[in-house]
């Protein structure tokens, strides 16, 4: 299996009254179809990673954000057509600037979740380590 490319992702955290917004994607997603998560995604060509969480934020929640502090990095291999992909996040803790949720496909939902439920709810150990990492910055 050979090297496809390597992304660069960024992902919010965003936190309300000690709860944590967590949206459940699409079955139709290619990756991780009705996976729980903290809305993250591909930064664009030449877009920095504090403008693409902002932007992936605003696209998957509606929400307008503000940065915080960039609480941690992660990373993960992925595969598309048979080649791995490379996946390298930066992690940011986001304050909302706005409260209405707006999903982007209709079998999506969104909740607010306490930190320490997330393992009892089936929330993978990925996006568990996200959390962690920003709840330790606050």
């Amino acid at each position: 299996m050979g090297i496809l490319s390597e992304n660069h992702m960024a992902a919010a955290v965003v936190m309300r009254r000690g709860r944590v917004l967590l949206v459940r994607r699409s079955t139709t997603e290619r990756f991780l179809p009705g996976a729980w998560g903290v809305p993250c995604g591909k930064l664009e060509p030449g877009e920095s990673p504090r403008d693409g969480v902002l932007r992936e934020l605003k696209e998957e929640t509606g929400l307008l954000g503000d940065v915080v502090r960039r609480v941690g990095t992660s990373s993960f291999v992925s595969e598309y057509e048979g080649r791995e992909i490379k996946n390298h996040q930066d992690n940011y803790l986001v304050r909302p600037l706005s409260s209405r949720i707006s999903l982007p496909l209709p079998d999506q939902a969104y909740d607010w979740f306490d930190p320490r439920e997330l393992e009892s709810m089936g929330v993978d150990a990925y996006n568990r380590e996200i959390v962690r990492q920003a709840v330790e910055a606050t």
